[in-house]
C-alpha cells in the first residue's frame, strides 16, 4: 500500500538518489561548455560528480554493524563530502566561464543561439538547481553521519 504524499518522510538513503541527480545534472551542465573549455575542465568536474555518486553508493552498501564497518562507512561519507565541496567550487568556475557568453551555451530547436537574456536565465536556473542539490546532499550526508554516530 502506498503512503500518502504528505505523510512521506525523507529516506535515510536519499543521499544516494541526490548524488545520482547531481551527477546527471552536472554532466548536462558541462555539456554546455564550448569545446575549448570542455577539454580543460569538463572531464575533471564530471569525475568529481562521479566520486560523490560512487562514495555515496559505497557508503550506503555498508551496514554499520561493527567498528570496522562504521569507520569504513564514515570514510566513504567523508570522501563524498569532500568531493561535493570540490565539485561546488568547480561548478562555480564553469558557471563563471559560461556566463561570459551565455548565448553560446544554448540553442533553440533549429540549432540557432537563443537570445542573451534567455540564455542567461536558463544558465541561472541550471546553476540554481545544481546549487540546491549540492546543499541538499551536504545536509543529507551530514545527517546520516550524525545518525550513524548515535548507533551503538
Amino acid at each position: 500500500m502506498s503512503v500518502l504524499k504528505e505523510k512521506r518522510t525523507t529516506s535515510k538513503a536519499e543521499y544516494v538518489n541526490t548524488a545520482n541527480q547531481i551527477y546527471v545534472k552536472t554532466v548536462d551542465f558541462l555539456s554546455r561548455l564550448s569545446a575549448r573549455y570542455s577539454r580543460l575542465i569538463a572531464a575533471d568536474t564530471a569525475h568529481l560528480a562521479g566520486q560523490v555518486m560512487d562514495r555515496a553508493e559505497q557508503a550506503n552498501k555498508i551496514f554499520p554493524s561493527d567498528t570496522q564497518r562504521k569507520e569504513l562507512r564514515k570514510a566513504h561519507h567523508l570522501e563524498a563530502l569532500t568531493a561535493l565541496s570540490a565539485l561546488d567550487v568547480r561548478l562555480t568556475h564553469c558557471y563563471e566561464i559560461l556566463y561570459c557568453n551565455p548565448q553560446g551555451a544554448f540553442t533553440d530547436s533549429k540549432g540557432k543561439s537563443v537570445p542573451p537574456k534567455e540564455a542567461a536565465e536558463r544558465l541561472d536556473r541550471m546553476a540554481q538547481e545544481l546549487g540546491e542539490l549540492i546543499d541538499q546532499e551536504e545536509t543529507l550526508l551530514r545527517n546520516i553521519m550524525e545518525s550513524d554516530k548515535k548507533r551503538k
